[in-house]
């Protein structure tokens, strides 16, 4: 027998990729039928060698753009030295990037891990033990004050606070210790944070899976006053948010604000990897994080050498090519454009977004196939986008786009909608 007979080859066409996914891998997604083979910058190809524009970013995890060169080096440099050691072992590698994230984000501690989830997960955990041994919650009873429409992963404590009957159906019993208050609603959280056993209110910036949306201006940073007054953390998701999407380095925090709008709190990951590599991280000061001790929480690959050193190329990139500027002004520039878009045609009810994390809401009803048939029709004509919430398409580019791209994009969604619209 060769040796080579049992090394599985990869499919040569779109279709058998596809097929090969249907047949062999769960059905927990629902992909556009494009078959991604390769990428570059703000661009994506298929297998056939077809060019898209790619203006999903694998949900913003790949703002630097797809297989960006510094952050390629610098993970092909580490595979060939060391790549795992768990935290049975110190590295060479994670106080270097503990010291280089925490002064980024101007935190005193970060505990790393990998995917959102897990990062979202890891805060909980900090925030309920906070409250037992700092606040003095009685045992087993700290509530988490959380939102509706709120999306922060799909594991089983995390889905016991949605109310997207997607993730929760047919997977109870649930996570007790969550109160769900409406999104955008001082009043209500006013009022929530009153009881005594409120550890934590998590919360998105910007509830990006709910279809981008942005909440008052002052919402986060009067939300953080409440907190503050009630003894209460104030917890930031910006797993999908941050690192310069929106148009700053974070949603939750207005630049030079003094540390008023300072989360207590900070979760990151997404883009915190650069689309190559798995990184997450919860970030707090010494008065939070001192809670957690040896055996209380932990992760075999959180903080291992090749993440570490993505991470910090990853980060080092977001200053270097001024990608939060970049975000803020093409931001601007495209939702002017879609909103003059939706005054010419009926297809388009409402624009919505901030910085590079936009959404459009179609005029039909969320159960149509409206806005799904409008992305495969931009597919077709070279841009990949995708449908949130059955009736709304979400926009957000690699934030290293530039303004000449950004008007190609434009005129494909532009020719599409008034061709669709008919």
């Amino acid at each position: 027998m060769n040796k080579n007979e049992n090394i599985p080859t990869g499919p040569s066409t779109s279709k058998e990729a596809m097929d090969l996914e249907n047949k062999h891998g769960a059905h927990n997604y629902h992909p556009l039928p494009v078959v991604l083979d390769r990428g570059k910058g703000v661009f994506v190809w298929d297998i056939e060698g077809h060019k898209y524009f790619d203006f999903l970013s694998a949900y913003s995890a790949v703002n630097q753009g797809h297989c960006h060169p510094k952050i390629v080096e610098v993970m092909q440099a580490q595979t060939e030295k060391l790549t795992l050691t768990s935290r049975a072992f110190y590295n060479s590698n994670l106080g270097k990037y503990e010291k280089f994230i925490t002064e980024y984000f101007e935190y005193d501690k970060v505990l790393p891990m990998n995917t959102g989830a897990e990062a979202v997960e890891t805060a909980i955990k900090i925030a309920r033990k906070w409250a037992y041994d700092v606040k003095g919650v009685p045992t087993d009873c700290a509530k988490i004050i959380t939102c509706k429409e709120n999306f922060h992963g799909r594991t089983t404590t995390i889905v016991s606070f949605s109310n997207d009957q997607d993730s929760t159906g047919g997977f109870g019993p649930y996570t007790p210790g969550f109160e769900v208050i409406e999104y955008n609603n001082l009043l209500e959280l006013k009022e929530a944070v009153k009881d005594p056993n409120v550890a934590g209110f998590l919360v998105e910036p910007i509830q990006g899976e709910a279809g981008v949306m942005v909440p008052d201006h002052d919402f986060i940073a009067e939300a953080m006053k409440i907190c503050r007054e009630a003894n209460v953390l104030f917890m930031a998701d910006e797993v999908q948010t941050g690192i310069a999407r929106t148009g700053s380095l974070l949603a939750s925090r207005t630049p030079n604000d003094k540390g008023e709008t300072k989360a207590d709190i900070l979760i990151l990951g997404k883009a915190l990897s650069g689309g190559a590599y798995p990184v997450s991280a919860v970030l707090t000061d010494d008065s939070v994080m001192k809670v957690i001790h040896p055996g209380q929480h932990g992760s075999t690959f959180g903080g291992n050498p090749i993440a570490a050193e993505v991470a910090i190329a990853a980060l080092e990139i977001v200053r270097e090519e001024n990608l939060a500027e970049n975000a803020y002004v093409l931001g601007k520039k495209f939702r002017q454009s879609m909103q003059e878009l939706a005054s010419e045609c009926e297809l388009i009810t409402l624009v919505r977004g901030k910085g590079l994390l936009n959404a459009i809401v179609i005029n039909d009803t969320p159960d149509s196939s409206t806005a799904w048939d409008l992305c495969v029709a931009m597919k077709d004509n070279g841009l990949l986008a995708k449908p949130t919430h059955g009736n709304i398409i979400r926009f957000a580019p690699p934030l290293v786009m530039t303004e000449n791209q950004l008007d190609e994009c434009i005129a494909i969604i532009r020719k599409t909608v008034l061709e669709f619209n008919g």
